[in-house]
């Protein structure tokens, strides 16, 4: 199998989601991945739940089984001067940094990017950014998803603003920084040999792709609020309860869509209804359409419902949960899920690595490391550290 990246390395110095998410995703295209961690506690990571229990009977974190996974652990405590020169030497040996201290941190550290090779490609991850009157706040996912607007628009508008489920500041962030990586990386190895900095901030990878809201506010004055499972702009659209206690998602807000649901509904005078005609009509109808629509789900178990929609080629579909997602057969066959060897509780089935080269399946990432796991396989094959170098160097909790 092809894996373009191979022969690259990147250093993690990430924890949390963001930063090991963009190394994680470079690492599933051939990179190979150091994760430093600080030693005796480790990355934040290993302490979140959900739990597994190893042999011994004690927690393990899943949460760290899916995003540790993939990556070489290496224990170095950045705050020890000798840390901190193992930490240049590394970095020069590299290309790619991915990083999420508070901004300021390693400059303190002296391992900041003007102190580390100029051929490196360094990712620096923060809520607020590098420099600005916010950048040196505290902040998670859920404070990106706050002051970037996209929690007042989760939720429905009769009740206060919901958190998404996943985390999806830090997911994102990380996808958009591996593809800035890349470019970087393409232009430093086209150009001469220089690479740069990234300033990745978790509200900008938001702010990014909030649809039309920005422009909307500058031209037409609209604050945009919640609207649900619905949409204000198209009808009808939304999360529909079936008669089985299910939910079936369907769209119908384009005129093609919409006919076609009409006739999946066996109503196809809906379609010459003149509050109906169009879209912007059904977009100030929508309480209506998707009162009927939600009538006629009703009616019907959640299967029959979106059988008659896929027979009719509307966009249409039960609402899973893990347990069906899994299940799927479709998800089966295009592997989407795959099992990986943890090294302290076994086999766990977890979703494989996207995306995929066409007619590729990619092989499933080796486990998350325990931690420390290849310190002295690191130090000794990639810096030439000796046996009795890396005795001193535990002996004074460097490592």
């Amino acid at each position: 199998m092809r894996r373009p990246l191979e022969g690259l390395r990147v250093i993690d110095l990430g924890s949390r989601v963001s930063a090991p998410f963009c190394a994680g995703i470079l690492g599933e295209q051939g990179a190979e991945i150091i994760k430093i961690e600080e030693p005796i506690r480790g990355d934040r990571l290993r302490e979140l739940g959900p739990y597994a229990h190893d042999d011994a009977g004690q927690r393990y974190s899943l949460y760290w089984s899916v995003e540790g996974r993939g990556r070489k652990s290496v224990t170095l405590d950045l705050r020890q001067p000798q840390g901190q020169e193992i930490l240049r030497s590394l970095a020069g040996a590299s290309d790619v940094l991915c990083e999420s201290f508070r901004p300021g941190t390693l400059e303190r550290w002296n391992i900041d990017p003007s102190r580390l090779s100029p051929h490196l490609v360094t990712a620096r991850f923060s809520v607020f950014g590098q420099d600005g009157p916010k950048s040196l706040r505290p902040g998670l996912n859920g404070n990106a998803m706050a002051f970037s607007g996209l929690m007042h628009l989760t939720g429905y508008p009769d009740r206060p603003p919901a958190r998404p489920g996943v985390n999806v500041a830090g997911y994102l962030t990380g996808l958009f920084a591996a593809q800035a990586v890349t470019s970087l990386l393409y232009d430093r190895d086209a150009r001469g040999g220089t690479g740069g900095v990234i300033d990745v901030y978790m509200y900008g990878s938001i702010l990014r792709i909030m649809e039309w809201t920005i422009a909307a506010h500058d031209r037409l004055g609209m604050v945009r609020d919640r609207s649900g499972a619905s949409l204000d702009i198209a009808a009808p659209i939304g999360n529909y309860p079936s008669r089985d206690g299910r939910y079936v998602y369907l769209v119908g807000g384009s005129q093609t869509f919409f006919e076609r649901l009409c006739l999946a509904m066996g109503q196809p005078e809906l379609a010459a209804d003149e509050r109906f005609a169009d879209a912007a009509a059904r977009a100030r109808n929508r309480t209506e359409i998707n009162a009927i629509v939600a009538e006629w789900v009703a009616g019907l178990d959640a299967d029959e419902a979106e059988a008659r929609c896929v027979a009719c080629d509307v966009p249409a579909g039960k609402i899973y949960d893990v347990a069906d997602l899994a299940a799927d057969e479709h998800v089966q066959a295009r592997g989407d899920i795959c099992t990986v060897e943890d090294p302290v509780v076994g086999p766990v089935r977890q979703q494989a690595p996207f995306p995929r080269l066409l007619g590729e399946t990619p092989p499933a990432p080796a486990g998350a490391p325990r931690l420390g796991e290849h310190t002295d396989e690191v130090l000794s094959g990639v810096l030439g550290l000796s046996g009795t170098e890396l005795a001193a160097l535990r002996s004074d909790g460097v490592i």
